[in-house]
């Protein structure tokens, strides 16, 4: 018998950037401590920020990557890595997940230039794919089976 998958429905909120359109942000729990995270559907990667995480893990030993990584509005840069504990979304709990580091401050500038909340990371391609995300813009809703 298939085992019975777990669905959990997220809040959405859309933040209005201006003339520039908007993204969509949530919330999910890194090692049980709040985040804040804008879901980007084109970035193939979770990504933190490399200063914000600080307060997420209390190993700061980041194990750099050999690559540079691309995207974000930059054409590229240098990344670390990090296994965190325990990511959350809902109910639905990643165990160890490795998360990639990046300088996300122009992002944070940005946001803060236009007075909206910042952010800590992006929730990107790899945990969408694997937990089979459902975006509802009309619910602004994000609905996940794992």
């Amino acid at each position: 018998m298939a085992k019975k998958k777990k669905v959990v429905s997220l809040p959405l909120k859309l933040i209005a950037l201006e003339q520039q359109g908007f993204h969509l942000m949530l919330k999910a729990k890194i090692n049980n401590k709040v985040a804040r995270l804008i879901l980007d559907t084109g970035a193939s990667k979770t990504v933190f920020d490399r200063d914000k995480i600080k307060k997420y893990v209390s190993n700061h030993a980041f194990e750099k990557n050999e690559h540079l990584s691309t995207g974000l509005g930059t054409d590229s840069m240098e990344s670390h890595s990090v296994t965190v504990k325990k990511i959350v979304l809902g109910t639905i709990a990643i165990p160890d997940f490795n998360l990639v580091l990046l300088d996300l401050n122009h992002i944070s500038r940005s946001y803060e230039l236009m007075g909206l909340p910042s952010i800590d990371g992006v929730l990107g391609g790899d945990i969408l794919r694997s937990c089979g995300a459902v975006i509802d813009y009309g619910k602004l809703e994000l609905t996940l089976k794992i």
